[in-house]
């Protein structure tokens, strides 16, 4: 892949940090662009249309998870990956940026080959979903529930609803096989790709937010094995 192609936006309130993450990643091609803080990155993010934002959590004024979330309320940016960068032990922050929109998260302080790593991975994530979505025009129907893979939106009963990246990848993989039980290491190695460590909830918490949207009746549970879409009577 030519990394040159991709422009990565870095959020982060401490510059010595800014600085390391920026140094490594320039060094492999990468477009690299940095805000000190959420209103910042709002702004360089409108404008450049990052591939990949990589924003760390505990920052002041707005932090990294509301800065996603508004990330995630402008159409322009609805390919761009966020991933979120936690100190070590901050369960809550993982489950709360994923609860936010965000598609991973990297802890630190991490190794300079393990980020390059990890942000390659995440970046041909990226690549394959794009080509999915422009490539495959075709709609998902099932009863009152239609996936329409190049609006990236789910639509109930002629109603658009927004899913952020990974809610939206889980709620199609479960409705292209409607009763097909999915074990959750199907669903990670669909979702979230097998070179892609994620904390055990991760699954739990994008479950219950599609059920917050569609409905308990559409998102069952098979105990010990996994979850199902089922097509209200």
């Amino acid at each position: 892949m030519n990394w040159n192609e991709y422009k990565i936006l870095l959020v982060d309130d401490e510059q010595d940090i800014l600085e390391f993450l920026s140094y490594n990643l320039k060094n492999e091609g990468f477009e690299i662009h940095t805000a000190q803080d959420g209103n910042q990155a709002l702004k360089i993010a409108t404008d450049i249309k990052p591939h990949l934002v990589l924003l760390d959590v505990m920052m002041p004024g707005m932090d990294g998870i509301e800065t996603c979330e508004e990330i995630r309320k402008l159409p322009e940016l609805e390919n761009t990956l966020v991933a979120f960068l936690t100190a070590r032990g901050e369960d809550y922050s993982q489950i709360a940026g994923f609860e936010a929109g965000g598609d991973d998260y990297i802890t630190k302080p991490i190794k300079p080959k393990l980020l390059v790593s990890k942000i390659k991975s995440l970046l041909k994530r990226y690549t394959s979903g794009k080509k999915g979505i422009e490539e495959d025009k075709n709609q998902i129907v099932s009863g009152n529930l239609v996936i329409d893979k190049d609006k990236y939106l789910v639509i109930q009963d002629g109603k658009e609803i927004f899913f952020p990246r990974k809610e939206f990848e889980l709620i199609s993989l479960l409705l292209s096989r409607p009763d097909k039980v999915f074990s959750r290491d199907e669903i990670f190695d669909n979702i979230w790709g097998d070179n892609i460590v994620v904390g055990d909830r991760t699954i739990d918490v994008h479950i219950r937010k599609l059920r917050e949207k569609l409905g308990d009746e559409y998102i069952k549970t098979v105990k010990g094995i996994g979850y199902k879409y089922v097509k209200p009577a």
